[in-house]
């Protein structure tokens, strides 16, 4: 391949699992229905959420967003890996590349604080019951919400106009089913130094920043619970965050997977990666559903009218 700039880029290769042809149906199949089962279940949680006056609380608030963070997630992804792998192609163009880089950072950042937000909802639901409806007011749930699309789209947006600026003359394959900022940057010819500082710094903060308000949050919520005098109310009162405390475990324990695998183009990182991008977006509403007899209820009501109307 001849050495290009920037300007004459017209299309990356997707290695990801296309070099495996053997495999191809078989990982068509079981993608494409984790992808159906991550869109439709997070979908049946935004209806059952909006269309329940009992739902329209904080906390289910935060919920509906994160499920649709997590739609749009697991789609900024898995459409393309499947048409490639469908179409046995491994290109994808440079605009698409970057585009895919864009809303990948912005929807993972989203997960990130509003998993943060939802910790400190059960922290004062949990810690200051009395003073719930006043700190967690329509107001600061709103300005919560705003601020972390803000972050994320302000980070996502700057990370990407400075990959614009660089020149790929080169390499253009990237060694995974989807364009990640770090394996792009290592393609490019001319100085990354900023884009790798600010990868590097605003993964750090997204990583410890957040983490550090969710670890806070859930001490304080078990010294309370803990001085709680009856069991029956110690596990009604662990009951309201478990399942929060499961999706965080879930997310972080797959994304520090990801960003630890020695070789993300191997297999063994690229299964870590789709338990990150596709398998975590696919369990939550499971996680947030199986355990809620308020979320099944509206589930229940919702089936009911679909199904009422077919």
């Amino acid at each position: 391949m001849e050495p290009r700039n920037q300007t004459s880029v017209s299309e990356f290769l997707l290695l990801g699992f296309s070099q495996d042809s053997v495999y191809q149906p078989l990982l068509f199949g079981l993608f494409l229905s984790m992808y159906l089962v991550a869109v439709l279940g997070n979908l049946l949680i935004i209806l059952a959420i909006s269309s329940d006056s009992h739902l329209h609380t904080p906390m289910y608030f935060f919920l509906s967003n994160l499920s649709f963070a997590d739609i749009s997630f697991v789609s900024t992804t898995v459409p393309k890996m499947l048409v490639n792998i469908q179409t046995q192609s491994k290109s994808i163009t440079y605009a698409g590349c970057i585009t895919q880089m864009y809303f990948f950072m912005v929807f993972g950042g989203m997960d990130t604080f509003l998993l943060t937000v939802m910790a400190y909802d059960r922290f004062v639901a949990i810690c200051h019951p009395l003073h719930y409806p006043v700190i967690m007011n329509p107001w600061l749930c709103g300005l919560l919400v705003l601020m972390s699309w803000f972050i994320s789209l302000s980070y996502s947006l700057i990370q990407s106009l400075l990959i614009l600026r660089l020149s790929f003359c080169t390499n253009w394959v990237i060694p995974h089913f989807y364009c990640e900022l770090a394996k792009a940057l290592t393609l490019a010819c001319s100085d990354t130094l900023v884009n790798h500082i600010l990868l590097y710094m605003v993964t750090s903060l997204l990583g410890i920043v957040p983490f550090s308000g969710i670890l806070f949050s859930y001490t304080r919520i078990a010294s309370s619970i803990l001085r709680i005098p009856t069991a029956n109310g110690k596990y009604k009162a662990f009951s309201t965050c478990a399942s929060h405390l499961s999706a965080v475990s879930l997310f972080y324990g797959t994304g520090l997977g990801v960003y630890l695998s020695s070789d993300a183009s191997s297999w063994r990182g690229m299964i870590t990666s789709v338990m990150y991008t596709m398998v975590t977006p696919m369990l939550n509403p499971f996680i947030y559903s199986l355990r809620n007899r308020d979320i099944k209820r509206a589930l229940q009501n919702v089936l009911g009218r679909i199904l009422y109307v077919q």
